[in-house]
């Protein structure tokens, strides 16, 4: 998981008060915010709230809002959150921090009784933002969130139900392939001239290089797993046709 770098307190307060800006960047925001004893999405949700619950509605509670949404707390979450806070920290304070939330989720769309929300609030990591770069080769919405980028590729791919991606191939001279861990809901795997496995919470999927295949949500159910690249030499991916509608309509 990427580490959470911070300057804010030297750029505002470095000449004037070095040692707070010791203790804000290299203490609050270096050690505690990169403990990894809490994920970062838990510990954004609960700044908001502590914050929230003091009435601190200014600039500090715009910028945690932000940081909030960029680790993958949804429109849908944040409302839930102000709402059940409201009933133990005031509503007037409520009414102050839908008004900022609403700016900072003001361009991801209200979500919809699609089962979305119930998903996300299914598993621990965020569901992400929506996979736009890789579109072309998924039938169906899908949604990105890195977990880590260091060391090892780590990324929760989230298919929305009836979301499979085309049959494709992870190419390497050694080593290389994926493995997949699959965290929330209801899904399938298939390899080319194999019988299509379903996929559930748990379930762990080692995919060697060379091997042509698929994985996608059930037809009735939002899924979501993490994707592990598995290092290797010369390592590139092979997207390939879909996956035909009447073998997929096939699943159950």
């Amino acid at each position: 998981m990427a580490k959470i770098v911070q300057t804010a307190g030297r750029d505002a307060l470095g000449e004037f008060a070095p040692e707070f800006a010791h203790f804000n960047d290299d203490i609050l925001f270096g050690e505690n915010w990169n403990n990894e004893d809490l994920d970062l999405k838990t510990r954004c949700m609960l700044t908001v709230t502590t914050l929230m619950a003091q009435g601190l509605t200014d600039s500090a509670l715009v910028y945690h809002l932000q940081n909030a949404k960029a680790h993958g707390v949804t429109r849908a979450e944040i409302a839930a959150l102000i709402t059940h806070v409201a009933f133990y920290a005031g509503w007037p304070k409520a009414w102050a921090v839908f008004n900022m939330a609403k700016d900072v989720w003001n361009d991801e769309p209200a979500a919809e009784d699609d089962g979305m929300a119930a998903h996300a609030a299914s598993m621990v990591f965020p569901i992400g933002a929506p996979n736009d770069g890789y579109a072309q080769y998924f039938s169906g919405r899908s949604f990105l969130a890195p977990v880590s980028t260091e060391q090892v590729g780590v990324f929760n791919v989230t298919f929305e139900p009836g979301c499979r991606n085309n049959w494709h191939i992870h190419h390497a001279d050694k080593g290389g392939g994926q493995i997949l861990m699959c965290v929330a809901g209801r899904g399938y795997y298939q390899e080319w001239g194999k019988d299509a496995i379903e996929l559930n919470p748990g379930d762990c999927v080692n995919i060697p290089a060379g091997v042509k295949h698929w994985h996608g949500a059930a037809p009735d159910s939002w899924f979501s797993h993490l994707a592990v690249e598995v290092p290797g030499e010369n390592g590139s991916n092979e997207w390939l046709e879909p996956v035909s509608a009447e073998d997929y309509g096939k699943l159950s």
